[in-house]
This record gives C-alpha cells, structure tokens and sequence, in this order.
C-alpha cells in the first residue's frame, strides 16, 4: 500500500459517515499522513412560499451554513485521531469543490463514501464518480454498508 502524505476525507452528515472516517484514519495512520475533512453545502435553486419570513439580517443559507459549520467541527472533535484534523466547509458543487479543495490543500488521497447501489451503471455514486473521474490524486472510494 502507498503512503500518503495528506488524505481528504469527503464528508457528508449521514449516520453512517464513521464507515468512511474509519477507513480514513486507517490508510492515514499507515503512513502517518495528515488528515483533513471536507463538506460542501450545495444549495438548491428553491422558489420558496412568500409566507415565509426570515428576519432581514438572517438568511436560509447562512443559517444552513453556520449548522454545517458547526456539524463539521464536531465530526473532527469526535474523531480518535492523535493530530489537528482540519476542516473545510464549501458552497457549490459538491464535485467540484471537493476536488478544488483537494488540488489547493496538496492531497494525495481523496477518501469518500460510495453506497453500493445495484447495477453497474451505479456502482458509484454520481459524487463518487465524479471525483474519480477528475481527481488530481488517488481516489479510494469506501463501501458503506448498512447498519
């Protein structure tokens, strides 16, 4: 197995993202690697009801993004890694940022998690794919398995 110097971990806030964490921190403590997180917040274009009121110094998005903020930081801390764990919290395209990310921060291993639908046509997911399809290092695609 290659040592990696620095291993990205695409995270997103589903149950079971210490299925990916793990096997992260396993092929990082290998080579004593350092070991990053990143989440995208990819906003959806939505027509929302004009009965909904927000006050005007607060929006939907930032209220989205200070939850994930804080959802992201928490994730590291609850980590059993020895080191600092740096966390990055995107908006855009989750593919693209994901892979942004990863070519700014020198990663040499993307780690994200890939469910395992049925049918050749989704052995991965759409995010899974696409980042190994422009990844800029290795990618290691994690089977999450249902609890």
């Amino acid at each position: 197995m290659s040592e990696y110097s620095h291993v990205l971990v695409a995270v997103d806030f589903m149950p079971d993202f210490e299925q990916v964490t793990r096997r992260a921190m396993q092929v990082a403590a290998h080579g004593q690697a350092r070991l990053s997180l990143v989440h995208v917040v990819e906003f959806l274009h939505l027509d929302l009801a004009s009965e909904l009121v927000l006050p005007e110094d607060v929006t939907l998005e930032t209220q989205v993004i200070e939850t994930a903020r804080n959802k992201l930081a928490e994730m590291a801390a609850s980590m059993d890694w020895p080191g600092e764990i740096k966390h990055h919290l995107e908006t855009g395209s989750t593919k693209h940022e994901i892979l942004r990310v990863a070519e700014e921060q020198k990663a040499d291993l993307i780690v994200i998690g890939s469910h395992g639908r049925h049918g050749l046509g989704r052995l991965l997911g759409s995010t899974a794919n696409g980042v190994l399809q422009g990844a800029p290092c290795d990618v290691l695609a994690v089977r999450i398995r249902p609890a």
